[in-house]
């Protein structure tokens, strides 16, 4: 389970005395701990799910992908380094993310699978590449691919 993984590697990072990844996993584990209690508020008592925490992970990864072109921008790069080693270490959690020529594949098989024939059916081929490579790729490029596919 990712949660039992993310608290395993705090304890990890603690005693190797890696300190960009205590911080790291510290943010990642408070993220995951507000959005449980705001889950249970909602009558969810387990917390958010599985998926729910690879998607928290991701936006964490843009939010700092994001910041690091900022900081790049303004000739901060100690700053743009450090946002690059959280990235890192919260890429260990995630799956292997496919290629762009993978998500091309991907896409096309998918379009072909469920006989897509025009842009109404982007939504479909979006569910099925959802279900079969959940958290695996990015599914924005995967979207502008099945909409040039279709159009």
């Amino acid at each position: 389970m990712l949660r039992n993984r993310l608290k395993d590697a705090l304890t990890d990072a603690m005693k190797s005395h890696d300190g960009t990844s205590v911080a790291t996993l510290r943010l990642i584990l408070a993220a995951l701990k507000d959005r449980d209690i705001a889950e249970r508020s909602k009558g969810n008592l387990g917390g958010i799910s599985e998926d729910d925490i690879l998607g928290m992970l991701r936006g964490m990864i843009r939010q700092r992908e994001e910041s690091t072109a900022v900081y790049e921008q303004a000739g901060r790069v100690e700053l743009a380094e450090r946002e690059q080693a959280e990235i890192e270490v919260i890429q260990r959690f995630l799956p292997r993310q496919l290629s762009d020529e993978e998500i091309a594949a991907a896409v096309a098989a998918t379009v072909d699978e469920v006989e897509a024939k025009s842009l109404k059916d982007v939504g479909r081929v979006m569910a099925a590449l959802k279900s079969r490579y959940p958290g695996q790729m990015d599914f924005a490029k995967a979207s502008g691919l099945v909409k040039v596919r279709l159009a």
